[in-house]
């Protein structure tokens, strides 16, 4: 069987990295480098597509700077993504304030991470947008492993851990 060692990321890839994410100003907003690196399948999605694309082509072993435009990244912010909802919307012992980070369900019942911007009495300013929505997203990444994905990595349309082990 031949070796991995020079494979190229492209669709049917599983990917193995670290990276860090910075904003335009250089503020680092998130990053692997003191955990595990991250394992996405290449093509379907698992990543934001500005950062997909630009690894498509990158080989293991290589370190790389990708910019992600706003729009091939978490997407534009959305004025509408502001709402007022009721305190009631909440569970009674939400430690409601501005900046609480929850998950919510979106439209088609996925979930949807939103934000509190602010309380005023019984109304509660929320913002859907996804806190990254807008921004350039600069990342630096090094590329651990490129390998085929198994075929049941493939039909289940994520990677598997070490041995073949997955979560669901």
């Amino acid at each position: 069987m031949a070796s991995n060692q020079g494979a190229a990321i492209a669709a049917g890839k599983v990917v193995t990295l670290h990276y860090t994410l910075r904003d335009p100003a250089g503020n680092e907003l998130d990053s692997s480098a003191t955990g595990e690196p991250i394992q996405y399948l290449h093509g379907v999605g698992m990543i934001v597509p500005g950062l997909e694309d630009g690894l498509a082509g990158k080989r293991q072993g290589e370190r790389a700077k990708i910019v992600v435009a706003p729009e091939d990244g978490y997407g534009e912010r959305d004025p509408r993504g502001i709402q007022q909802v009721t305190r009631d919307t909440f569970p009674p012992e939400a430690p409601l304030e501005a900046g609480l980070e929850f998950e919510a369900e979106g439209p088609d019942g996925e979930p949807i991470l939103a934000t509190v911007v602010s309380v005023d009495g019984d109304e509660v300013t929320i913002d859907l947008n996804h806190p990254l929505a807008g921004q350039t997203l600069h990342f630096e990444v090094a590329i651990h492993e490129v390998r085929d994905a198994t075929a049941e990595e493939l039909a289940h349309g994520h990677p598997h851990g070490a041995g073949g082990h997955h979560d669901h």
